[in-house]
């Protein structure tokens, strides 16, 4: 038989409908599917427990109280009084000491390095005392520790000690004021200026809200943080003893960590304290700072009212319910299910303020009803809390004929998972 060229055709058409049968069909019956289509709810933040009452801060001056999250970062419960940069004080010696540990770090055993008081370390303390201001006496020739030193910093607010660390560690009081004002830009603090290492320049400045941030740097380095738990008493042995004067007695749970007095701050505090946690769970740490305070009647009238509505703000509010539906799922082929939280979360509610929803889900084609596939979580003042998502129903394979229906759909679900 011979060939004729339509009998050559019509062989070739053949041979590719077959070609193309056994190619198309294996490809769309094994291909991988396409994944869902995520659909966030339009409203997932947590509503405000109206029977909280928000933290009360004094309306003269400047005050600001925060609460330390799992991370050791301030998130600011409230802000009263001035929020624009005012004369901080003493307060700024916790610039001096951040500032100076970020590059000379207390080490983790001991006093660390010694210090060797020096002809002008002892003119600065001769200057203080003449001016009457917070000293705390030294010898040319003395040594002392690092350690030592910034426990007269922040314990005694030892102002010829804050020269003398700023001196010892920057080569200068002028070059510290330059490269602390660097650290703090570095670190974000906008509105927090510092010039010089004591405080009792009016130049001085920052807001309440930036004092916290610095309290809370001040107490997630362990060594610092040790220093406010030990006080005037030595934890390490040669070590000397320290009078700790910013502490104010009668402060019942509040342990403070500066306090200073000049004309153009007036009374400066910065104190942390904490409040019960909720259901057994450790207590929260707050962080309060105030400043531009008239007198110290007025200054623990202040606290005293901080603290005692920062505890009674913290009642416990539900975050995420279970069963609360937080996205939903839908495939190409039409299944379709919600995504529910899995378990309920509770966290303090610090007033009424809502927390910011985020919902993950990681991509997937097909599940069963009840499979855990993605994750809420609400960043609150105190941290995080967070519940698995679950599916409502199944989303199942949608079977051969829709696969060979739908060419497009998986041929791009291949190319994806080529360039996943």
């Amino acid at each position: 038989m011979s060939l004729t060229p339509g009998r050559i055709v019509g062989i070739a058409v053949g041979a590719i409908a077959i070609l193309g049968i056994g190619v198309y069909g294996p490809a769309m019956l094994l291909g991988p599917l396409p994944t869902v289509n995520v659909t966030v709810a339009a409203d997932v933040g947590s509503a405000p427990d109206e029977s909280a009452s928000a933290v009360t801060l004094p309306t003269e001056g400047a005050s600001a109280m925060a609460v330390l999250g799992d991370d050791g970062t301030a998130t600011t419960l409230g802000v009263a009084g001035d929020t624009e940069a005012v004369p901080i004080g003493g307060a700024v010696k916790l610039v001096t000491v951040l500032a100076t540990l970020d590059s000379l770090p207390l080490p983790p055993d001991g006093g660390g390095p010694e210090i060797t008081i020096s002809a002008a370390d002892y003119t600065d303390y001769l200057r203080y005392v003449a001016e009457d201001t917070r000293t705390l006496d030294v010898l040319p020739g003395q040594k002392w520790t690092e350690r030592d030193v910034v426990r007269a910093v922040l314990l005694a607010s030892s102002n010829n000690h804050a020269d003398t660390l700023a001196r010892w560690a920057f080569g200068g009081v002028d070059p510290y004021v330059e490269a602390a004002n660097a650290w703090l830009a570095e670190n974000g603090f906008t509105a927090t200026h510092v010039a010089d290492a004591t405080g009792l320049s009016g130049d001085n400045v920052g807001t309440a809200e930036e004092l916290t941030r610095l309290a809370a740097l001040v107490l997630a380095d362990p060594r610092l943080a040790e220093l406010f738990g030990v006080g005037d008493a030595p934890s390490v042995a040669g070590e000397r003893t320290i009078p700790d004067v910013v502490a104010r007695p009668g402060d019942a749970g509040v342990r403070a960590l500066a306090r200073s007095y000049t004309d153009q701050a007036g009374v400066s505090f910065v104190y942390t304290t904490t409040v019960p946690g909720l259901q057994g769970e450790p207590p929260h740490r707050l962080v309060g700072a105030t400043t531009l305070m008239p007198d110290y009647e007025t200054l623990d009238a202040g606290v005293s009212t901080a603290v005692t509505s920062a505890a009674a703000s913290a009642v416990p509010v539900e975050v995420i319910t279970a069963g609360t539906p937080y996205a939903s799922v839908e495939a190409a082929w039409g299944d379709r299910a919600e995504l529910i939280a899995s378990v309920s979360r509770t966290d303090a509610s610090w007033g009424g303020a809502g927390a910011e929803a985020s919902v993950t889900v990681e991509p997937f084609t097909t599940a069963a009803s009840g499979s855990d596939v993605g994750r809420v979580s609400f960043t609150t003042a105190a941290g995080e809390v967070a519940s698995p998502l679950e599916l409502t129903g199944a989303i199942s394979d949608p079977g051969p004929i829709w696969r060979l229906m739908h060419p497009a759909a998986l041929i791009g679900a291949f190319v994806a998972d080529q360039q996943g």
